[in-house]
């Protein structure tokens, strides 16, 4: 019952903090990366200072092990300087608390971190460092179990109680880690259907544009018609009214290429992990609204320069478009899979959905054409237009009450894949 109590105890104490930092960040509208990080630290240095703090079981080895979580996610988040932090407050605590040998636990802890500069160069997955973390904290408290802790206690009696620490420990970290993770997850959908309905909306207004675009226009159309080429006071008159009015449009079509223009930040990403991203953000609404899904999705890394966040909502449109083409009498399916080879990469996407005639496909892409009833016919030629500045293709293939196929190519960097 000790045990259940300070378990549970902890819990709350950990994932507190890791709470409000999701809500905090799922309500600001406008926040950058690295802000999301240091909100993100702060929240992991508060759960820390929680549980050494008021935890009842804090002098438990056993159960007090789950304060290195928020070690394993600084580790798991890649934040370096915040994981250092974290590690020697955890040195300073085992040896005042567990009167530890000082040299052990900075060894434990140094193994920690060579542990996340060589998984992060390797590129490693978040479960492996999990594990290896969990590999690692068994040998350290059985080492200490058996030889400081419990010396005098049976064997068995020691195994048991490691065993249960360590199990405790891992089905923990993994509970808490998929548990934020899927939270971010639903986060990162959300602001990538809302950052793409935004940019629907400020193409979708740019039609009342071109009302004030006619305006200055027909104020010139009406004075060059009233121009008397022999009336030197109507010309002094009208000409700088006219001029006035030019000028204005200028302005208003500066606005408005500034508008349409597409922002594209390149890096270098690996277009798989991309795609894994989307679906597994996708996954939860498309088992809201009964979606079958099939992905085909390749384990080998493919790198390339490109805007990370512009291709995912890309594919979030896509995907979110296929979801709106259900058949009322039919299960909607949806089919993704990847082909490599030596010089492209393909994304094919696929639905059993309603699909388009003939004349809708030849005018798919086509500005502010749209077959849905509340839609802007905007989506498509942004996702178009993004794609062509990656040097790939978008492509549309569909049969009316059959289903569409979407085929995504990029060309591949041959050096950037052998490094």
């Amino acid at each position: 019952m000790r045990f259940f109590d300070g378990f549970l105890l902890n819990t709350i104490l950990l994932l507190f903090p890791l709470f409000i930092y999701l809500v905090y960040v799922s309500y600001q509208k406008n926040i950058n990366k690295d802000y999301m990080n240091y909100c993100f630290d702060i929240a992991l240095v508060l759960s820390l200072f929680l549980i050494s703090k008021f935890s009842y079981f804090k002098d438990d080895i056993y159960i007090s092990i789950l304060i290195n979580i928020p070690l394993l996610f600084a580790y798991l988040k890649g934040r370096k300087f915040i994981s250092l932090l974290i590690s020697f407050i955890l040195i300073v605590y085992s040896v005042l608390i567990f009167e530890y040998n000082p040299y052990l636990i900075v060894s434990e802890y140094c193994t920690y971190f060579i542990l996340y500069i060589v998984t992060k160069r390797k590129n490693i997955t978040s479960l492996y460092i999990i594990n290896s973390f969990t590999i690692i904290k068994a040998f350290i408290l059985s080492f200490f179990s058996f030889g400081f802790i419990y010396p005098e206690a049976s064997i068995w009696l020691n195994l048991f109680r490691v065993i249960i620490s360590i199990s405790t420990f891992y089905i923990a970290s993994i509970f808490y880690y998929k548990l934020v993770q899927k939270i971010e997850d639903m986060m990162m959908l959300s602001n990538t259907i809302k950052e793409l309905e935004k940019e629907k909306m400020i193409r979708n207004s740019l039609f009342k544009i071109t009302h004030e675009i006619k305006n200055p226009i027909a104020v010139c159309k009406g004075y060059l018609d009233m121009v008397d080429l022999s009336n030197n006071k109507k010309i002094d008159k009208y000409i700088p009214i006219i001029k006035s009015e030019i000028n204005r449009t200028l302005s208003l079509l500066d606005d408005y290429l500034d508008f349409s223009k597409v922002k594209i930040e390149k890096d270098i990403i690996d277009i798989i992990m991309l795609v894994e991203d989307t679906t597994r953000s996708m996954g939860v609404l498309l088992k809201d609204k009964n979606v079958l899904t099939e992905f085909d999705i390749s384990d080998e890394e493919v790198y390339m320069m490109a805007d990370y966040n512009r291709l995912k909502q890309v594919l979030v449109n896509i995907i979110k478009n296929s979801m709106e083409s259900k058949l009322e009498y039919r299960q909607l399916i949806i089919k993704l899979k990847t082909e490599i080879s030596k010089n492209n990469i393909k994304i094919i996407i696929n639905d059993n959905g309603i699909g388009m005639s003939k004349e809708e496909l030849e005018r798919l892409g086509e500005a502010f054409y749209t077959t849905k009833p509340n839609g802007t016919g905007i989506g498509v030629n942004l996702s178009k237009e993004i794609i062509e500045r990656h040097n790939g293709t978008l492509t549309y293939s569909s049969e009316k009450y059959e289903g569409t196929t979407v085929t995504i190519s990029f060309p591949l960097d041959y050096e950037l894949n052998m490094e």
